[in-house]
């Protein structure tokens, strides 16, 4: 039986590809959640006219990898601390966000981020939120695995400030 995780953490292409490299993933897909607008478009999140962040939500066996796991890879997977005060190229679609499915998501999600506050890894404040999960919206098509589609090797470039 597959679980399912959704997480936002800056562009969603670089996340899905990262994500899409762990074994125990089983499927991807980009979209928007988190926001106010029903069915929301590309150009209306990345406007701040709905309230969505871009988002991938990850359907994983629980048996190969663990919630915990998803959840401390995409804390590996961008930077937890970028916000627009310090990062020029930020803007609202790209917050850190775990949406959570029930209470054991969220103890876990809340733990993972504990010990990250606890800990000095970082030079500035961890903003990462943890939220209940809300309405996803997948993404336009063209958004949907965006490196395979254009043969991209280097996500890092996706996933830098």
């Amino acid at each position: 039986m597959s679980q399912t995780a959704i997480v936002a953490g800056g562009c969603f292409w670089g996340m899905q590809s990262r994500f899409q490299q762990l074994p125990g993933v089983l499927e991807t897909e980009v979209g928007y959640t988190g926001g106010h607008l029903e069915d929301p478009t590309y150009r209306q999140v990345c406007q701040d006219i709905s309230g969505h962040v871009e988002a991938v939500r990850v359907v994983f066996d629980p048996e190969q990898i663990s919630y915990q796991e998803i959840t401390e890879a995409f804390f590996r997977f961008h930077d937890p601390t970028l916000r627009e005060d310090n990062c020029l190229s930020h803007s609202s679609q790209y917050s850190s966000v775990i949406f959570t499915d029930g209470e054991e998501q969220a103890e876990i999600a809340q733990a993972v981020l504990d010990e990250l506050l606890a800990g000095s890894e970082y030079e500035y404040e961890i903003v990462t939120e943890i939220r209940p999960v809300s309405d996803f919206y997948p993404a336009e098509e063209y958004h949907q695995n965006y490196y395979k589609k254009h043969n991209l090797a280097d996500i890092e470039d996706c996933l830098r400030c």
